[in-house]
């Protein structure tokens, strides 16, 4: 029987996972291209040799996403297998009539051919869109584990945006860590806040050989914690599944993969930011959960928020830097700094469109929705110095950062300038800490 010839669809992510897990060795098929979307600047490379395997000595190459029609024809394709996440119902099937026209199959891998079995007690998090507050849940779990002294090692879902090869293992444990491994902002965004914390995080491509480097960290390993990017399903076999829902985008969990999987799959479902949704999408989200998951227990919780200096807000015109792929594929139109900002006191929203320059400019035209806040994009080093250069053009009297960082560690901001910080807490029972004290128990951990 002859191979069959197949491209993968994706984004630096779920895309080299499920070539790793299911085709890499895998004599039957022959990967003959992988393509990108979502992410700027990562078309154009290879999949490297080194971590491809025996089979493709050359490695395979990366192409736009916008070549997959002269792709499929030229390659003479067979199975188009779809590997990225955070895309609505419509897009994912105008995509399957789009490979299918051109004469292909369309595939969809799943968690059964796709997941890997730890030595550790594994527990996930997702989400059902970017944005939901899932960084912030995994956070609040690993707080209530160590606080029973058990050594928590996070591994966060890839973002291979540079040297792919040099990128297989990657462990963070410092803060001279991100930029020992060249970090991208969205990168820090992920990694330093647990770092901060005192618990290691491993990332990288091959997530075989990253789980395994967790287990036998250094510093000790009791539980392996999935902090699961976008809203993509766990590249782990999950002891407890916990998946994060906003009310601000309600229905979403419907009509989104793979969040709705990530529901479907949830032990946990829990319902953030009702602190600042209103009663209809709350509850609108509940009737959801209750429809496509009845068994799951369901955690009402509010994203609270702090500022470091209120005085740079109340009263002042201000620039809201948000979480970027918050506001781009996540397509919310507010983040944390807007509701710290409005809740400080700030008189006015300054508009950032009228003073981007460079990439930034770009990212407003690719998404037009973003409306009256700045994307903290930082992908690489030209756009932290057009987002640094945008920023201190913006006529404001002040800047409020809304990402999970000390965005001035990284850039110059010459005006007055103050960082957001928001947490997850649980309202009533059932609670996180009711849930892990069973988990604990169950898996013999104290």
């Amino acid at each position: 029987m002859s191979k069959k010839n197949v491209i993968i669809i994706g984004a630096a992510g779920r895309d080299f996972h499920n070539f790793n897990t299911y085709f890499r060795g895998n004599e039957s098929y022959n990967v003959v291209a992988f393509t990108a979307a979502q992410i700027p600047d990562i078309e154009d490379r290879k999949y490297p040799a080194e971590l491809a395997g025996d089979l493709y000595p050359d490695g395979i190459p990366v192409y736009a996403e916008e070549d997959l029609n002269r792709l499929i024809r030229e390659l003479n394709a067979d199975d188009c297998v779809f590997s990225y996440s955070d895309v609505s119902y419509q897009h994912v099937m105008s995509m399957g009539a789009k490979v299918n026209a051109a004469g292909a199959n369309f595939v969809m891998l799943g968690p059964r051919d796709t997941q890997i079995k730890s030595t550790k007690p594994v527990i996930s998090v997702g989400a059902v869109r970017t944005g939901c507050g899932k960084s912030q849940t995994s956070r609040r779990i690993i707080e209530l584990l160590m606080e029973k002294d058990l050594k928590v090692v996070a591994v966060r879902h890839p973002m291979p945006y540079g040297d792919i090869a040099a990128q297989k293992v990657q462990r963070f444990a410092e803060l001279s860590d991100l930029e020992k491994h060249n970090c991208t902002l969205e990168e820090m965004e992920e990694y330093e806040p647990h770092v901060v914390r005192g618990n290691v995080i491993y990332a990288g491509v091959d997530y075989e050989a990253i789980v395994r480097a967790a287990e036998e960290d250094p510093d000790g390993c009791d539980i392996i914690l999935w902090d699961g990017g976008n809203n993509d399903f766990s590249f782990y076999k999950s002891d407890l599944h916990v998946t994060v829902i906003d009310p601000h985008r309600p229905g979403h969990e419907l009509t989104y993969y793979p969040g709705n999987v990530t529901l479907r799959l949830a032990d946990v479902v829990v319902i953030n930011k009702m602190d600042s949704a209103d009663a209809e999408g709350i509850e609108i989200v509940r009737r959801n959960i209750a429809s496509e998951n009845p068994d799951a227990i369901v955690i009402d919780c509010a994203s609270t928020l702090d500022i470091d200096d209120p005085s740079v807000v109340k009263g002042k015109k201000v620039l809201v830097v948000e979480d970027g792929p918050t506001l781009t594929h996540g397509e919310m139109k507010i983040g944390a700094g807007v509701v710290a900002a409005l809740k400080f006191g700030a008189t006015d929203l300054v508009d950032p469109r009228p003073y981007t320059v460079g990439r930034l400019s770009e990212t407003f035209e690719i998404y037009p929705n973003i409306g009256t806040v700045l994307p903290a994009m930082g992908y690489g080093e030209q756009q932290l110095r057009d987002m640094e250069t945008t920023i201190n053009k913006t006529e404001c009297d002040a800047v409020v950062i809304g990402t999970p960082i000390d965005l001035s560690r990284i850039i110059k901001i010459d005006k007055p300038h103050t960082r957001v910080y928001y947490n997850l807490q649980e309202i009533g029972r059932p609670d996180l800490a009711g849930v892990l004290d069973d988990f604990v128990k169950k898996h013999e951990l104290v």
